[in-house]
């Protein structure tokens, strides 16, 4: 394994070895192609230029093709040539000097063995005496402390530095600008050469905007929000960055105190960064892209510090040029220079720049020329828009279809219109809805948008065509004098017709009619002719598998002798609302077939439920107790519930109360609520317990099941009355818990163990017990009395109390006030209640 990983980390440093090869490679042909470009000079005296610069500016030849690249200037101002170069070597003849520094050994010239770096290998050759290392260990000079200087203080013994120091890092910067791809790649190579060499903690990049102002095309060392802050910044005074592109020399900003009084210092808090360094960077015609290096530490910057800065900000411009610090407008033109044209165009158009982020996408455009009748939404136009975002100007261009448009004219030249969108002008002074489209197209690498106005011919036609589109019709004309005729192109969808076949002759318009209307349509065509009688006729047609239901309207023109010469009509297919009509109309059927169905059924049910649920008119008196009973069936539906109750006296003499509720509606319920209850009673009556009798009625319900009731259950309360020892015992099977009022207080029984009949083979249940004083009151009930659709089930218990402490009479017939104060309306379910009083104490 550790072999094979040798091997595996020998190929990739082979692999890095080649790709940094070939870019540097690219880099010198660049170099050489833009030289040639300049001078008409062939490639190998190309070549040799570029050797003979990098030597006279003691330079690596990578070195001297990112200046050539950036500007093609003559090197430095006062960059002399080193005493290691001998004499000659700056002389007219490019080949002179190469390989007779005597001093450093035969065939170890510092051009020669730079040169030999670009088939070599990627990183700039150094005769040993200039380096300060051999390997990649030895990327930073200061990375290790070095005599002469003082290892505690980074600044220590900098004025005395040689020269080979910052060419070192020149060096070691041109090898990793190779790699630079964006404004924000170049500001991360920047810092990260540049942080030991000059103590440099942040580094912005900023260019010059039309309108004067500066633009952050990349940064290192500083927070996104940062960035946010100074992504645009107006022209203003005390920038240092504009004056220092407007003056085309660096500034360097080395007293905090006195900066801070003259400029609008970078930073939160500005203290951040006590001395700073802006660099414009070279170019032709001018600066547009200056370097900003900020330090936590103040001071001033050494002479060999400026020094390295200043070649630093030459040697970006060409890397700034070869990936396009600012994108060309129009080819052999500015922006400045379009305006005047833009000022005489009539109608609405703008000159829009893409702005792209890091990942080269286009988040928005900047608006870089627009004419007089250009206006945004908040009423700028024309030079008033210049400089500003479009989405800022005119937010409805994030629209997708928009958006994607102009990024596909961007990328392919092929012209993009939008779809017409309705737009309220101010035209004469009024007020006027207009019709515009939005059309872009490129124009170098911008875009020119416009806004074409359609007038009223465009507009009316328009409206025709929706007409026509909207209402499913087209018109149709025949010339009676040439037997021709010409149809819209609706009027072929309508019809089923192929266009390539043409119109139909009108005297073989009924051809296309199913049979059954054929003749009807034939003596409308006939009269039309003959009488110039008008028709409105509907008929049908057959169109591939489906039948279409159209609408014919057709009426005569005259000439000046009254003859019939035209016939002019329109087709509308009436497809879609006749089908409707149809389709409602078997709708109605049915819903009168089923409404006559569920009506019998409730009657049956209601039927069912009196005779088999007979209601007592009055209070009656079971084993000493007074009983009323109440059964409210619901207001809403037309289905009969399955609420019952049983309230009968036993051989014995004790009492049976019985409420319950069978799951569901109509006839199943009533007759399975039948079923539950003379059972129930019968086996009371016959001795057995409560709880036994819960356990059959489970079984037999689970037993009773049929096919096409699969899901039935019940709840059920069964109560026993012991006149003797005054006890009510008790079981319930899933049912809400009997109500007891005592002396004026009301509250529920404590539910026993008990589960809803129907939901399990062998469920438990328990018995409880209540001994009843005189005055007591038992309420028995069904859910309906307390369940609403939008509340829960404890409220409805804690209505009922309150109503039941509120209407708490000792007088026949109480029920009634009482059910009415906790129902409140209409009723969604049946409501079944039986009133259980114990008589009161002699007086």
């Amino acid at each position: 394994m550790a072999a094979m990983a040798k091997v595996v980390a020998r190929q990739r440093a082979e692999m890095d070895r080649l790709r940094d090869q070939a870019a540097t490679a690219a880099v010198l042909e660049r170099a050489k192609g833009a030289l040639m470009a300049q001078t008409g000079c062939t490639p190998e005296a190309a070549g040799e230029e570029l050797l003979r610069r990098a030597k006279a500016g003691d330079r690596t030849l990578l070195e001297e093709c990112w200046i050539s690249l950036g500007a093609l200037m003559p090197p430095l101002p006062g960059t002399a040539p080193k005493s290691r170069i001998v004499e000659g070597s700056t002389g007219t003849d490019p080949s002179a000097g190469l390989g007779t520094d005597r001093s450093a050994g035969p065939g170890t010239d510092r051009s020669a063995a730079r040169v030999g770096s670009l088939s070599a290998v990627p990183d700039p050759a150094r005769p040993q005496s200039a380096r300060t290392g051999t390997g990649p260990a030895d990327r930073r000079d200061s990375a290790a402390p070095s005599a002469g200087r003082d290892s505690t203080n980074p600044s220590a013994g900098r004025d005395s530095t040689g020269p080979d120091d910052g060419f070192i890092a020149l060096g070691r910067l041109g090898k990793v600008l190779v790699h630079a791809a964006t404004p924000h790649d170049l500001a991360r190579c920047l810092l990260e050469e540049l942080a030991a060499d000059v103590d440099a903690d942040a580094l912005m990049l900023f260019r010059t905007l039309p309108t004067g102002g500066l633009e952050l095309i990349g940064h290192a060392g500083i927070d996104d929000t940062l960035a946010g802050q100074w992504a645009m910044v107006p022209p203003l005074d005390g920038i240092a960055a504009l004056e220092a592109l407007r003056a085309r020399e660096p500034r360097w900003l080395e007293n905090f105190a006195r900066d801070q009084e003259r400029h609008l210092l970078i930073g939160d808090p500005p203290e951040r960064w006590l001395s700073r360094a802006w660099l414009p960077v070279p170019a032709e015609g001018g600066a547009e892209v200056c370097i900003g290096i900020l330090r936590a530490r103040g001071g001033a910057f050494s002479p060999a510090e400026r020094h390295l800065l200043r070649a630093v900000a030459r040697l970006c411009a060409g890397r700034l040029r070869s990936f396009g610090a600012r994108r060309t407008l129009i080819p052999g033109a500015t922006a400045a220079t379009a305006q005047p044209v833009f000022d005489s165009l009539p109608g609405s158009a703008i000159l829009l720049t893409p702005l792209r982020g890091t990942d080269d996408v286009v988040g928005d455009y900047r608006i870089d020329a627009a004419t007089e009748e250009a206006v945004d939404v908040v009423g700028r136009t024309g030079r008033q828009l210049l400089g500003r975002r479009i989405l800022e100007c005119l937010p409805s261009m994030a629209d997708e279809a928009v958006w994607h448009g102009c990024l596909r004219t961007l990328t392919t030249g092929e012209p993009f219109e939008g779809k017409p969108f309705a737009h309220q002008s101010v035209v004469g002074g009024s007020a006027e809805l207009s019709t515009y489209t939005v059309r872009a197209a490129r124009l170098g690498d911008a875009l020119v948008l416009t806004w074409v106005r359609h007038d009223s011919s465009d507009r009316q036609e328009q409206r025709l065509a929706d007409v026509q589109r909207l209402g499913k019709l087209g018109w149709a004309n025949w010339n009676l004098v040439t037997d021709e005729g010409s149809w819209s192109s609706q009027t072929f969808l309508v019809m089923g017709r192929d266009p390539a076949l043409g119109p139909v002759r009108l005297a073989d318009l009924p051809g296309l009619a199913v049979p059954e209307d054929a003749p009807v349509l034939t003596r409308a065509v006939e009269q039309l002719v003959r009488t110039g009688r008008q028709f409105d006729l509907p008929f049908r047609i057959r169109s591939g598998n489906e039948v279409r239901h159209l609408r014919m309207v057709a009426e005569v023109v005259r000439d000046s002798e009254n003859q019939p010469v035209e016939v002019h009509g329109f087709v509308q297919d009436l497809t879609a609302q006749r089908s409707a009509e149809l389709a409602l109309v078997e709708s109605e059927r049915a819903i009168l077939t089923q409404d006559g169905v569920l009506h019998a059924e409730r009657a049956l049910a209601a039927r069912l439920q009196d005779a088999l649920l007979p209601l007592p008119t009055r209070p009656v008196t079971l084993a000493g107790l007074r009983v009323e009973v109440a059964y409210l069936p619901a207001q809403s539906g037309i289905h009969v519930g399955g609420d019952w109750f049983s309230a009968i006296e036993l051989p014995d003499g004790e009492a049976l109360f019985v409420v319950g509720d069978v799951a569901g509606h109509g006839i199943d319920a009533v007759a399975t609520m039948a079923q539950l209850r003379f059972t129930a009673k019968g086996m009371v009556i016959t001795g057995s317990s409560l709880t036994g009798a819960l356990a059959r009625l489970n079984t037999l319900l689970l037993h009773s099941r049929g096919s096409h009731d699969s899901h039935t259950t019940a709840t059920m309360v069964l109560a026993r009355y012991d006149p003797d020892e005054h006890c009510l015992v008790w079981a319930q099977a899933g049912h809400l818990p009997p109500l007891l009022v005592r002396g004026g207080e009301v509250r529920y029984l404590e539910r026993p163990v008990g589960m809803l009949l129907g939901a399990h083979a062998a469920p438990d249940f328990v018995e409880a017990r209540c001994v009843l004083e005189p005055g007591d009151r038992v309420l028995l009930y069904t859910d309906g009395l307390v369940e609403r659709p939008s509340e829960g089930l404890d409220h409805g218990l804690d209505r009922l109390a309150a109503a039941v402490a509120v209407h708490d009479s000792r007088e026949p017939g109480s029920l009634l006030p009482l059910l009415t104060a906790v129902l409140e309306g209409q009723r969604h379910d049946d409501v079944c209640v039986v009133d259980i009083r114990v008589p009161g104490p002699p007086q």
